[in-house]
């Protein structure tokens, strides 16, 4: 199975995606790395693996639908079964949400459903939490839906907020975790051992 991945920053979780491939624990391939920003620090990664990478943004293509189908385009062009978002900053279009239905993911600096939704990523996000007086934070693993940070949750674990913590120390914290569950969730979707009960989603052992 070919996994394409969509990033838009320095590529950590896209790098730890793709060891646990050549470890062979996620049984799959990345066949393509898709970013909207130019210095992704994610192409570097790429280029010293040999994995295609393409930058690939709204701004190249005068319309929407004209987007829309290159993209949906490329994804075939690179035998991609599944996606996913890593780091990724910008809305995945809807006919291409409908097309991988229930194989796409996306990786959420928090504890979804809380502090989700349009403008919560990186930063923001622990800002919003220690703003909140939270004990508690996290990462969650995600289906792609067409509503940001809405699709069905698949693995989610927690880090402790302390008194001194500042945005960079949670920040770092919950980056450690999204490293571990990330490619634990994406052996489970090419493994086909993920089941949808309604909106909810759960991981067969």
């Amino acid at each position: 199975m070919n996994i394409a991945v969509f990033a838009s920053g320095r590529g950590s979780n896209f790098l730890s995606i793709l060891n646990a491939c050549k470890a062979g624990i996620i049984p799959a391939c990345i066949s393509v790395l898709i970013t909207n920003n130019e210095n992704a620090g994610a192409r570097e990664i790429a280029k010293s693996e040999h994995i295609p990478d393409v930058h690939f943004s709204r701004a190249h293509f005068k319309t929407d639908a004209e987007y829309t189908q290159n993209l949906l385009n490329l994804l075939k062009d690179s035998n991609a079964s599944c996606i996913a978002l890593a780091g990724y900053l910008k809305k995945i279009p809807a006919l291409v949400v409908r097309e991988f239905h229930n194989r796409i993911l996306n990786i959420h600096p928090a504890l979804l459903p809380l502090f989700g939704g349009e403008g919560m990523y990186g930063r923001y996000v622990h800002e919003a939490v220690l703003a909140s007086g939270m004990k508690v934070s996290g990462a969650t693993v995600h289906f792609v839906n067409e509503e940001y940070d809405r699709g069905a949750i698949l693995i989610q674990r927690c880090v402790s907020v302390e008194r001194f913590d500042t945005p960079e120390t949670l920040a770092a914290k919950v980056l450690e975790v999204e490293h571990t569950i990330y490619p634990l969730a994406l052996k489970a979707l090419v493994e086909e051992r993920v089941v949808f009960e309604g909106n909810k989603a759960w991981i067969l052992e």
